[in-house]
């Protein structure tokens, strides 16, 4: 929003330093502004960026607290009831400003184009409704005042029954609609109306507004953007005028036939239509005075003052398009130890933090007593990556803001255990052992002597119990897939047992069940027991 601002205002001061020259050379700018406006989105993407250093304290910005997001699991105590679970609530997004404006602004945008679609439209209709000009005064200015504009393009004249309706638009077959009255102006009124809206014709002004309307939907909440349609109209209506005058015709006679045209309008209700129209209220006092000031310069835009005009607005654009206002930054450092979930050092591992947008990575590996330091890191967020057999590669994300220093443990998270089972319907169930292993004296772990964290004792699988089955499955043939998370608790057991993809629910109801009855070693870590997460597939198949 703000770089489309930057070029409307500096498209408006333009024009409001041309106030001396023609109304022509004034809507060339502004169209030019318009459509540089519109196409700033697009050049962001393929014009290459620079940076605008701005301190922080200019912008008036407070520098957000450090932050450090790193999800971390303990160990768990030995004491804690078994029904304890680690599954995560599904919370809804909040309800942010951003997300609060993002809403308004769609609806604004939705609300101001189905308005110009439906103005749009009603020229449609009101087109097909009207009675086509062929013969007549009308008919018979045509060809002339084409000639004298220099206009190839054939132009269909209408008569609709809409008393206030005059208007041209339309790009490929320019369209001229008059009202019903029309049928009775006098010639020199006809000449003068018919020569204004074909001024409209030869400066594709339809098409110019088409571009400034669209802009308009877009940028609804931005008074810039109203401002300079305002304006492009009104310059819009002031060069044809300039464009009339040119013929010959003398500015009194113009205006007086100009307010007689409008007052023949004003007993009606005003109409807005996504096109140009002659005798609009809100612009005629101007436009009279105009008409009858004779030191008005109304000389039309040259070709080369055309491209001389549209080149210095895209060289203005260009830069601005590419501009990214950043404010002055310092470099971050985190540093701190890493251990295990028991607070044990955890020496010679690679620590990686990769910027969201996955564009830098950094990496330390820590030394003998388990630090790190990382430094000269840029402001931003991180996603922490651990290297370490046994434990999760991701560790979580760091939040790092300028010129500020972290300096925190780390305790990284135990990997998770995947199994793999597949359950034919022609195999008969393995049958529950009968003796779990649950007791007996603790198995010799060398791990508990170790100074140094990280070692790990992984669960090994000691019952078993097939899934079985479903027998209205087995008849139909039907095969499935069904995908379990949960953990391994200090006493091998699975807890906390949840589906996590779309399964049918037999199939899902006989994988629970089974998984009920299975049991692990427990996985020790440093000697000590903890829980792990365990993700587990079971493939039904009907082979």
């Amino acid at each position: 929003m703000m770089k489309v601002s930057l070029v409307l205002l500096l498209g408006l001061s333009a024009a409001a330093l041309l106030r001396r020259r023609s109304a022509a050379v004034r809507h060339w700018v502004l169209a030019a502004t318009i459509v540089c406006a519109a196409a700033t989105p697009l050049l962001e993407l393929i014009v290459p960026s620079w940076r605008l250093p701005l301190s922080a304290v200019r912008l008036g910005r407070s520098v957000e607290p450090l932050r450090l997001l790193v999800p971390i699991r303990l160990a768990p105590s030995l004491d804690a009831p078994d029904d304890v679970g680690t599954a995560g609530a599904n919370l809804a997004a909040p309800l942010t400003v951003p997300r609060v404006l993002g809403s308004i602004w769609l609806a604004g945008a939705a609300i101001s184009l189905a308005i110009l679609l439906v103005g749009l439209a009603r020229l449609a209709w009101l087109a097909s409704q009207s009675q086509r000009v062929d013969h007549g005064t009308w008919a018979d200015l045509t060809d002339g005042l084409s000639r004298d504009y220099g206009l190839r393009r054939p132009v269909l004249l209408l008569r609709s029954r809409h008393p206030t309706l005059l208007v041209t638009w339309g790009l490929r077959q320019p369209k001229v609609i008059l009202p019903e009255e029309a049928r009775d102006w006098p010639e020199d009124r006809v000449r003068i109306v018919f020569a204004h809206e074909l001024a409209h014709i030869v400066r594709r002004d339809w098409l110019v507004q088409m571009v400034a309307e669209l802009l308009r939907s877009a940028y609804w909440f931005n008074p810039l953007v109203w401002i300079a349609c305002r304006r492009l109209r009104l310059e819009s209506e002031h060069a044809c005028d300039d464009a009339v005058m040119s013929l010959g015709i003398n500015g009194p006679d113009y205006a007086s036939h100009l307010l007689a045209v409008a007052r023949a309008f004003n007993g009606y209700r005003a109409t807005v239509f996504p096109a140009p129209a002659m005798a609009r209220p809100s612009s005629l006092e101007r436009r009279v005075s105009a008409m009858l000031n004779n030191g008005v310069n109304r000389r039309p835009i040259t070709r080369s003052a055309g491209v001389a005009v549209a080149t210095a607005l895209l060289g203005l654009t260009l830069p601005l398009a590419g501009l990214v206002a950043s404010a002055q930054v310092t470099a971050a450092a985190f540093s701190g130890t890493l251990v295990d979930a028991v607070g044990r050092i955890l020496p010679n591992v690679s620590l990686v933090l990769a910027d969201v947008q996955g564009k830098q990575k950094f990496e330390v590996q820590s030394d003998q007593a388990g630090h790190f330091a990382l430094t000269g890191l840029p402001p931003g967020d991180y996603q922490m990556e651990a290297r370490l057999p046994g434990f999760a590669t991701s560790q979580g994300r760091v939040a790092l803001a300028s010129g500020q220093t972290l300096n925190r443990d780390v305790a990284l998270q135990i990997g998770a255990i995947e199994e793999t089972l597949t359950v034919s319907s022609k195999e008969t169930p393995t049958p529950v052992r009968a003796a779990r292993q649950a007791g007996g004296p603790p198995e010799a772990d060398s791990c508990s002597e170790s100074t140094a964290g990280g070692c790990i004792k992984p669960p090994r699988r000691i019952t078993h119990a097939q899934p079985r089955y479903p027998q209205a499955h087995i008849a139909s043939g039907t095969a499935g897939k069904v995908e379990v998370d949960g953990r391994i608790g200090t006493d091998g057991f699975l807890k906390d047992l949840r589906v996590i993809a779309p399964a049918d629910p037999e199939f899902a109801s006989a994988t629970v069940e089974a998984l009920r009855h299975w049991q692990f070693t427990s996985t020790r870590l440093d000697g000590v027991p903890v829980e792990t997460e365990i993700h587990v597939h079971v493939w039904f198949s009907a082979d």
